[in-house]
Formats: structure tokens, sequence, C-alpha cells
């Protein structure tokens, strides 16, 4: 039997390459190679295992005809076009778990520095000054450390926080008291946090929700004198914000690993900035890092290309050949119910009961269970998938609670996905028409019957004569094409629902038009 063959196009430890050999693969370590030369030989290989350096384009992936898996060695995989590798049928993993130590350590560094000004006060000294009097740094005993981000990274900062003394508030979506407790944190909201942190550390993927998430706005409505250290990911704070408030010395100080853009441009309106410290991106550069993160995508490139076996994959769902086609249809609607009710619920995320009835009952509910969990959390991260948001659910301490219902109700089949928030329990439905095509049935106790599919915009209504004619008139106003209307209400006069498909996302100022029409009670855009 032919040996997988794997390349090693990046710098690693050479203790990686030993560990394909013992596993049963051969491997070539190329390092350093242009663009058309990793096209002309990629070809030939089973796997490539990869740091930051190697761009896995377009052009690579279609010139690798034999690819059956990426492996980074790391965590982030902006180097890695992961839908077209999907097309292609090329599993893609990471290894989220080897630097997190190496992370967490290099933020609460950071923070020292800034309460010390260690930075400034080293280079001034072996410049031959002696500014004794020029440096009145602050003691972290005692202070308050906001998290923003409590998972992984962010868990093991706040225990090395609490070690140095400080109080820690945390604020994370998926954090339930009881993990807040185990952690030893004070779980808060957002803008809790920003009154009371005297230093705030962020640990939270880049995605569409969390860009900016320091903002101009909330960065003035932190404390006066606050101290922010960013060792995650570049553009979750408005640079040019964060220059002006040091300037004005509202914020104290302010550490940066990541920037929006990397390398930044050498005239960087940070640079030169009073009280500003960074680093060039080395939150996972350790010695100990770099051995872990080796080791661990050769373990898991191996495992998949000789044993079949999943770890850490970023876009494929842990199914057998036997089980894929009965539940791929389940794992669809699972999805869109889950997207569904992430989009439209508010509030912290405590609990997720999923319940299968009828058909759905007799399936492996696992795969199910993931896929709602995918849909769910993909509102907060844009790596999370089908095999990695379990753990994600679990680490943030969410109650998961999988329900099995024997025998069939109204419909044939039925899922049922209801979280639990701060503002009450939120819960959707769905069923299979023609046991393929995903259909909505019901939306907080309302029946409603829709697909779920492209731009939809929800809204909660008082049930009065011609509101849809205001719904209709707006949408043609702004000339936004209507694909498809759906209505349901709790009893006449009461509490309506209409959930209407347009054919592109529908601008800012028409969802602040639309909460404006009389007996509007809620609108939201959403996106499947």
């Amino acid at each position: 039997m032919t040996k997988p063959k794997v390349l090693i196009s990046d710098k690693m430890d050479p203790n990686a390459a030993r560990i394909f050999e013992e596993r049963g693969c051969d491997v070539d370590v190329k390092t350093g190679m242009t663009k058309e030369e990793l096209i002309a030989c990629i070809g030939e290989y089973d796997g490539l295992a990869i740091r930051s350096a190697t761009k896995v384009t377009q052009d690579v992936l279609d010139a690798a005809t034999n690819l059956k898996v990426i492996g980074r060695a790391g965590i982030g995989v902006d180097n890695v076009d992961i839908p077209y590798a999907s097309g292609k049928g090329v599993v893609v993993m990471n290894t989220p778990f080897g630097n997190s130590i190496t992370t967490a350590e290099h933020a609460i560094a950071m923070l020292m520095a800034l309460a010390r000004q260690i930075p400034e006060a080293n280079a001034r000294t072996q410049a031959g000054e002696w500014p004794k009097n020029d440096f009145m740094g602050v003691e972290v005993t005692g202070k308050t450390l906001g998290l923003i981000g409590a998972g992984n990274i962010g868990g093991i900062v706040a225990s090395r926080a609490l070690g140095l003394k400080m109080k820690v508030v945390a604020y994370d979506p998926f954090l339930t008291e009881e993990r807040a407790i185990e952690m030893g944190v004070e779980k808060v909201d957002l803008s809790e946090l920003e009154k009371r942190a005297d230093f705030i550390t962020l640990h939270t993927p880049l995605t569409d929700e969390t860009r900016n998430i320091l903002s101009r706005e909330r960065l003035e409505r932190t404390k006066k004198g606050v101290r922010i250290i960013n060792c995650a990911r570049g553009g979750l704070i408005d640079e040019i914000a964060l220059k002006d408030l040091l300037e004005s010395g509202h914020v104290a100080g302010a550490a940066l690993d990541v920037f929006e853009s990397e390398p930044p441009a050498k005239d960087h309106p940070l640079f030169g900035t009073k009280n500003f410290i960074c680093t060039p991106h080395l939150g996972a550069s350790t010695t100990e890092a770099q051995v872990n993160v080796a080791l661990q995508v050769a373990e898991q490139l191996a495992d998949y290309l000789v044993n079949g076996g999943v770890t850490n994959a970023l876009n494929v769902p842990s199914l057998s050949a036997e089980e894929a086609p009965k539940l791929k249809p389940y794992m669809a609607l699972a999805e869109k119910l889950g997207s569904m009710v992430g989009q439209l619920a508010t509030g912290n995320l405590s609990q997720i009961s999923i319940e299968r009835s009828g058909t759905a009952a007799e399936l492996n509910g696992k795969p199910i269970e993931a896929a709602v969990l995918a849909g769910l959390m993909k509102n907060y991260s844009q790596s999370v998938n089908m095999v990695n948001a379990p753990f994600l659910a679990k680490e943030r301490g969410m109650d998961v609670r999988s329900i099995r219902h024997e025998g069939e109700g109204f419909y044939h089949t039925l899922l049922r996905v209801t979280v639990g928030t701060s503002q009450g329990d939120r819960s959707v439905a769905g069923t299979l028409f023609g046991n393929e095509n995903p259909r909505l049935v019901s939306i907080f106790g309302i029946g409603i019957e829709a697909e779920l599919a492209g731009h939809m915009l929800y809204i909660v209504n008082e049930d009065v004569p011609g509101f849809i004619g205001r719904v209709g008139t707006l949408m043609g106003e702004a000339g936004i094409n209507i694909g498809t209307f759906h209505l349901g209400r709790r009893e006449a006069g009461g509490e309506a629902v209409l959930l209407l498909s347009v054919d592109q996302a529908i601008p800012a100022d028409v969802i602040d038009r639309a909460c404006k029409l009389e007996g509007v009670k809620t609108v939201k855009a959403l996106s499947f």
C-alpha cells in the first residue's frame, strides 16, 4: 500500500517530520518556496503542513490534484482559502490550543509593561539617562481587569490575573454564570465592563460582530485612565480613536501585539504616541508553543491520512459515509434554525435545547446538535463549524440539551431549537418538505411557514389593518424587491410576525424607517 505523502512548506520544529514518518507517512520539507514553485510540486502530495508564510490560494488548490488535508500549525488560517478548499474536498485543520498559554502570558506581560512603563524607561536608561522621577507606574494588585472574550485564552489570562490579586470582570455572550463562578470572574455586560475596568484585554476572534468592538464611542465610555491590551486580532479596536484618546489622556496606555493591517505602515498613526507600546505579533512566539503546534499538526494530519480521524477541522463534520446522505437535509435544517435563533435572540445565551420528533428522532442526534450550534455560533465566530461548535459551547459553559420525542406529531419530522436568554426562552421550529427541503414552521410560538434563505426581514408588529401595505410601500420606495411574504399571528388583533425575503441586503436606513412604522415592536435583518 502506498504511503500518504506530506509536504512541510514552512519552518517547523524538526520533530514534526519525525512524527509523520513514525505514523506511516512519507514527508518532504521544502521551506521558502515561491508561489510558482509550490504550484509546480503540490500535485504530488496528499497533505500540506503550513504555518503563516505559505499562502494556499485558489491557484495552489487547483494545482493540488491529490491534496486531501491542510494543517495549520497555529490558530489563524487567514492564509488558506477555506471555502475554495471545501469545494475541492480538502479538509482544513488548525491547532487552536497549542499556543494558548503563550498568548495569554504575552497579554499579561504587556499588561505589566504598561503598568510600569517598562519599554520607555528601558530606552531612556540605555540612552544614558537616569529618569527615575519621570516614571510613576501603577500597581495591578486590587485593580479590575476587564476581559472581552472568556474562551480558552481568556480563561488562562483570568487565572493569571487572579494570581496577581486583580479583580476580573468578563464579557462573553456564551459565558454562563456557572462557568464564571468556576473561573472566579464576575460576568458583566460590555457597558458595565467599560465603566469598571482599570485594564481591558481582548481575547475574541475578528468577526462582523466583534469588528471595532472597542469603537470610538465605546472607548470614550471607558473609565478615565484605562489601559488597553490586544493580543488577539487586529481590527477589534478603532486604532485612530485609540490614538486620539491616548493623546487626550483618557486612555492612560495601550499595548498592541496585533494591528488591523499587518505589517502596519511605517507611518502608522499610533507609532510614537506617548504611552503606547507594541510588538510584532509575538503572541505565539515561544519555543514551547512552536514545538507544541508543530507536533500537534503532524499528529492530526497523519491520523487523518492514515486512519481517517478528524481533529480540529474547520470545514468538515464528523460523519460516517453511511450516515452522511440521510443526515444532510436534517443538518441543513438544524443549521438554519440555529442561525435564526442566534440572530433573533438577545442577551447572554445560557442554555440551548434541541428537540427532535418523528423521523428526526430516529437519526444520530450528535451531527444535528453540532449543526444547530454551528449555525448559532457563526454569528460570533467565522471559524466555527459542526466539528468545533460543540467544544466551543462546552468551553463557554453553555448548557446544551438534546431531547428526543418518540412518535410523530402534527409533522412527520420536527426540529425545535430553544435558547434560554436573560430575556427568557426563545424558540424556533422547522420541518422538511419532501424529506429534503428545510422549512420554518414556528417563531417564538407563532406559526409561520417559510423557507430560510438569502436576505430576509423579520418584523414583530401589532395585527392591524394596512400594516402589510405600509411595509410593501417602504420596500418599494427603497428599491428593494420582495421575493416572498410570510405572515403569522397569535390571535386576531394581537401580536403578529412578518417574515419576507428580499433580493439584496437591507440598508441600515431602511431598517430604521421600518422601526418607525406604526405598530412595530421589533425589526431585524436576517441572513442565511
